[in-house]
């Protein structure tokens, strides 16, 4: 190795030194911080002096020192106490891990913006499907994250992005006569969709509303398609799962009766329960159970597929995952519940959620946990629809119950939360175990992302497969395709990204615009 000095080189350029590549060069980012003398503390124009004093005492003393003085050391020893001297991290404070977490070169950039697929090994869960499935509560999983936990979270997630896909390429329902059937294109080719899933609002939009927006077509349809069932029919899969999995996938909020039932938040009593004491949102509970003109509710649509796919694969090893987000990860829980008590041996339920909101109060928690419906919640720190709707109950009361002082704290304060979760109509509680993510922690995102980019499905997807743990939370070595995430929210993505997105004329619009199953590289597969 050797490394010169060259004597000419002028002292007005050190403030501009770049210490990365010229193609990466990105006005205000931190991958490339501009030391600027004029603007430079008075720390770092103290490291600028000492750099020139040092550079030119190298020049006097032995131009080709650095490279003839084998004797005394090696050639890399000498370099590294020459960069170790210029204390160059004091200089560009900003370069932080999340540098390391960038790509380093066009190939990687180019690879993480193409729709190139990548494909992660799939380990065989055998004997542990339960474990990833939830019968511990996802103990000792996710911090860090386990690795084969993260590609079924991912998973499900895309079977929600498959229901989101199939609802908008042909999002109006006939008002004449029964729904014909629809083609749902699957990230996974394992599974077949057996039974599309409805839900339909109680509530009717006002007439003075129908008078002035008379022409809003499928937004003011009551019953619109929700989601679907399939089963994994792939004997290969079956086997590296160790169990034939049942999914039920449902999409989030689309048309205005469906958003006019999330506003309905009042709690109500559940029908079937025998508990008072046990309630949900009464729009929820709305989509969950009202029937339409042409089909079935969501409630009796999914226990009959359900009790007639676990009697056609009786006697295997069968489990039950219910995945959704946002209004759809809300009827993920009411399904579940539904679904706990429809026959008599009902298989493992897990429900996956993504951007959930509250679905209900304490009681409606306690009663998914007597059932032993386990339940995975992968939240958004900066997402609001996570914190809505209603007040709720501090639902980390018992956090240390083995310190004597928290225990008398927790016993004093239990009376007045008994009092009004009991009394309080907007008294809500949050289900399951708990899978914590931030935009924050991504490189490529703004630290200033918009309300909509927080709650965004694929950016949920994103942040999951870039987790590691609560003491890094995003890994180096994430795999997750940038394309869609770019094409999706392009406004909230890091300015290098997009600007490279333009110069390497990645034609995404074509790739997202038909087919599910070939625009979705990501570590599930």
């Amino acid at each position: 190795m050797h490394i010169g000095i060259n004597s000419t080189l002028p002292a007005p350029n050190l403030p501009v030194f770049q210490p990365r590549r010229a193609s990466f060069m990105c006005n205000n980012s931190t991958l490339n911080p501009v030391v600027s003398s004029s603007a430079a503390p008075s720390s770092t124009r103290q490291h600028l002096s000492n750099l020139e004093k040092l550079l030119h005492k190298t020049n006097q003393t032995d131009p080709e020192g650095v490279v003839k003085g084998c004797s005394n050391g090696s050639v890399e020893t000498k370099g590294k106490v020459l960069l170790e001297g210029l204390n160059l991290s004091r200089i560009w404070p900003e370069m932080t891990a999340a540098d390391d977490m960038s790509p380093r070169n066009l190939n990687r950039l180019q690879r993480l913006l193409s729709k190139t697929m990548e494909y992660s090994p799939r380990n065989n869960l055998g004997s542990r499907w339960r474990e990833y499935h939830g019968c511990c509560d996802w103990s000792g999983l996710l911090d860090p994250l386990d690795e084969n936990l993260r590609r079924e979270v991912v998973r499900y997630g895309e079977f929600v992005q498959a229901a989101y896909h199939c609802f908008h390429s042909n999002p109006a329902m006939s008002a004449d006569g029964a729904p014909l059937p629809r083609h749902v294109s699957l990230p996974e080719r394992s599974y077949k969709v057996t039974k599309s899933l409805y839900a339909t609002s109680s509530v009717g939009l006002p007439q003075w509303l129908e008078d002035v927006a008379p022409n809003l077509g499928w937004m003011t349809q009551r019953s619109s398609w929700m989601g679907f069932v399939a089963v994994c029919d792939d004997k290969r899969e079956i086997q590296r799962m160790g169990r034939r999995d049942i999914v039920i996938a449902l999409r989030g909020t689309a048309t205005c009766l469906e958003w006019t039932e999330n506003f309905r938040a009042q709690l109500v009593e559940i029908s079937e329960s025998d508990d008072p004491t046990q309630k949900v949102g009464c729009g929820f509970l709305s989509l969950h159970k009202t029937p339409g003109a042409h089909v079935p509710s969501l409630a009796e649509s999914v226990v009959d597929e359900v009790q007639r796919l676990t009697e056609m694969y009786k006697g295997e090893n069968l489990s039950i995952t219910i995945t959704g987000h946002s209004l759809g990860a809300a009827l993920s829980l009411l399904v579940a519940d539904e679904i706990s008590s429809c026959a008599p041996q009902v298989p493992p339920i897990a429900v996956f959620s993504f951007g959930g909101p509250r679905v209900g109060n304490k009681g409606f928690a306690d009663r998914l946990n007597e059932k032993n419906i386990k339940v995975l919640r992968i939240v958004n720190s900066q997402d609001l629809i996570t914190k809505v709707p209603g007040v709720f109950i501090d639902e980390g009361l018992k956090q240390n119950p083995d310190e004597p002082e928290e225990e008398q704290r927790n016993e004093s304060f239990a009376r007045v939360f008994n009092m009004l979760e009991n009394n309080n109509p907007w008294a809500y509680s949050h289900v399951g175990t708990e899978l914590k993510v931030d935009t924050k922690m991504s490189p490529y995102l703004k630290p200033n992302v918009d309300v909509a980019c927080c709650h965004d499905l694929e950016a949920y997807l994103h942040l999951v497969d870039g987790f590691l743990s609560m003491e890094c939370p995003f890994r180096s070595n994430a795999k997750r395709s940038l394309a869609k995430l770019i094409d999706n929210q392009k406004s909230n993505v890091k300015q290098l990204y997009t600007h490279e997105t333009l110069s390497l004329k990645l034609e995404r619009r074509d790739s997202f615009s038909i087919s599910m199953i070939s625009c979705l590289p990501s570590p599930s597969r």
